[in-house]
This record gives structure tokens, sequence and C-alpha cells, in this order.
């Protein structure tokens, strides 16, 4: 059993990395990925834990790419060292992503008037990798909303008044980079980004000529149904269908490393077939 999907404090989780691993190894996981968003700050840590415990270990992150319907999400694997070219457009993309940060909570406080401050926020977030979690959660303990999907429904959310926009490479882009650095890279949680089947299976096809490795059938939060068919999706491109649990901790408390809601089973044999894409 796999996790090739979770987050921790260095972006938007609530558990530091290296607990990653202990809860991967709790679950009966053979191997877990850590892929916080437009980071690799935490995978040292994380890597030496899992070496302590016996756990397979896959360095990784995710990139968010902008599409014309919205946001796409990229894992992206076998990050190795600082992650090469991939490593500085990420460094980029975290400047980018803290000034927008700045701009959110200066919209959030005064512009909308909700009593928050950076440095609550900071503190929330432990000091680094801040984010709309952190925003939410913080939202949440002063009683300005009643949960953390809430505040996202009411404030962080896409159209919603406290967003602002950030900075996305193109897919095309990030796949390239990824490459390039010796990478593999996999659409993460595909129906989210609310195509028909037509519309998606045009927009693989594409990706995968771009060299788009696997797409995430196997999600936390899909129907056996949805995996199903993600899975003959991935297998008509020649792709690795591949999985996790989108694990935030506290932020997502539904799904939890190597189960997911309880029913997520990524198979043993996904990481190898994902390693035979390197190169």
């Amino acid at each position: 059993m796999l996790d090739l999907h979770t987050h921790s404090t260095t972006s938007d989780g609530s558990d530091p990395p290296e607990r990653i691993p202990e809860l991967a190894h709790a679950a009966g996981c053979h191997a877990v990925a850590l892929t916080d968003h437009d980071r690799l700050d935490g995978l040292d840590a994380a890597e030496r834990r899992a070496a302590e415990l016996g756990v397979g270990f896959v360095r990784g992150c995710e990139i968010s790419c902008e599409v014309p319907t919205g946001a796409m999400h990229l894992l992206i694997y076998f990050v190795d060292g600082d992650g090469g070219a991939l490593g500085e457009e990420l460094r980029h993309l975290q400047q980018a992503r803290d000034e927008r940060n700045e701009r959110m909570l200066e919209r959030l406080s005064s512009e909308l008037g909700l009593p928050i401050t950076a440095e609550e926020v900071e503190e929330e977030a432990g000091g680094k990798g801040m984010g709309r979690p952190h925003v939410a959660a913080v939202l949440m303990r002063k009683g300005v909303v009643g949960s953390i999907q809430e505040a996202f429904d009411v404030y962080l959310a896409r159209g919603k008044p406290g967003y602002v926009e950030k900075e996305r490479l193109s897919p095309r882009d990030a796949i390239r980079i990824a490459r390039q650095s010796g990478s593999v890279p996999v659409l993460a949680h595909p129906l989210s980004l609310g195509l028909g089947p037509n519309e998606l299976e045009a927009l693989i096809r594409e990706l995968a000529g771009e060299g788009l490795a696997g797409i995430e059938a196997i999600y936390g939060r899909y129907e056996p149904a949805d995996r199903e068919g993600l899975a003959d999706l991935a297998r008509r491109h020649g792709l690795v269908a591949t999985g996790g649990s989108d694990h935030h901790g506290t932020y997502k408390p539904d799904l939890q490393v190597g189960v997911g809601r309880g029913d997520l089973d990524v198979p043993d044999d996904v990481l190898e077939e994902l390693a035979a894409c390197r190169g």
C-alpha cells in the first residue's frame, strides 16, 4: 500500500514533515510521498524519518498550473537534491506566493475588516509555508466562521472577496521543467478541473504528448466508479494510474495518510511504474 499525495506544515498541512512517514508507517504503507505545494523544504526531514522507520520515501511537490477553467495541479515525483531547474522555478513561485499572501491578508483585514493579522497566520503555519488553510484556521478560531470549509466558501475560494490570484506556470512549462529535472509529472485529482468526459480525454491526450506520466485515479475523495473510470482513461493513453490521500491533517480531517476516507488502497506496483517513467 502506498500514499503518493500528502502535505505537511511546509505548505498547508497541520503535521510537521517528519510526522508524515510516521502516519504512513502506522497505516501500513510501504512507501509515502511528501508533496507540499511549491516547496521542497520538508523533504529532507521527512526522508530521514522514513529511513528510520523503514518506510520507502518519494521526494515530491505539487505545482499549481494556469488553465482556462482556473487551476490545474501537477504532482511531481522523484525530485533530486534541490530540484535543479524545478527547484529554481519553485523558489520563484514561493516568492510570488508570499507576495500573494501579503495582499490577501491586507484585503481581509483592511478592506473587509476581519480580525486577523499576519503574525497570527504565521504562528498557525509554524513560521513557514503560510497558505489559505492557515488563514481559514485563524478565522475559525476567532469565531468569524464555524469551519475551515466555511472560511473558503465565504472568503477564500476563487471569486470570493478575500481571494487573490497567484502566479502559476502553464501545464506545458511545468511538465517540461519537471522532465528536464529528471522528475515525473502526474495530474492531481483530475475531476477537480470540472471538465466533461470528452474534454478531459482531450486534455489528457494533449498532456500525455507533452510528457505527462500519470493521472491520480485512486484519489482520497473519489468514489469507486470514478477511480475505475480514471484508471481506464490512464490506460487508454499509456499513463500510470496513481493515487494518494491528499492528507492535510486537521485542515482536511476526512483524509488520512494511507487510507483516505477508509477505502484508499494504492497498490505497490504503482511506484515501480512511476519509477520506470524517469529518463
